[in-house]
């Protein structure tokens, strides 16, 4: 079996969290928070769709971590983001940063808000 780096190339993969933090590169940041192409930045959470928006035409998708359990995403939100041409899968945030490290690492146009777990 050969194994391969991964490359991630500009992304910064979740290195880890724990509650109320996330660690990306080696630093821990406040939750929630966006990962997103312009690198990372605070969100507001649920209510803001704005931090979100900005990474419109950006990604193919968008992971949304709910906390530690999934829940469904507001319907406003949802529709925001929709309208926006974003797809948006919801999840746990910690399968969230799982899944946001496996698309980082195909090199796919992926972004990621996650509320704390």
């Amino acid at each position: 079996m050969q194994l391969n780096e991964v490359n991630y190339d500009d992304g910064q993969p979740i290195d880890g969290y724990g509650p109320g933090f996330f660690r990306i590169g080696g630093e821990a940041h406040e939750a929630p928070l966006a990962v997103l192409p312009g690198g990372v930045q605070p969100w507001g959470g649920l209510q803001d769709a704005e931090t979100l928006l900005k990474a419109a035409g950006a990604v193919d998708v968008l992971l949304i971590g709910m906390g530690p359990e999934i829940a469904h995403l507001p319907g406003s939100l949802r529709e925001t983001l929709e309208a926006a041409g974003m797809g948006a899968e919801v999840m746990s945030s910690p399968q969230a940063c799982r899944t946001y490290n496996v698309l980082l690492g195909e090199g796919r146009r992926v972004g990621l808000a996650v509320l704390p777990v």
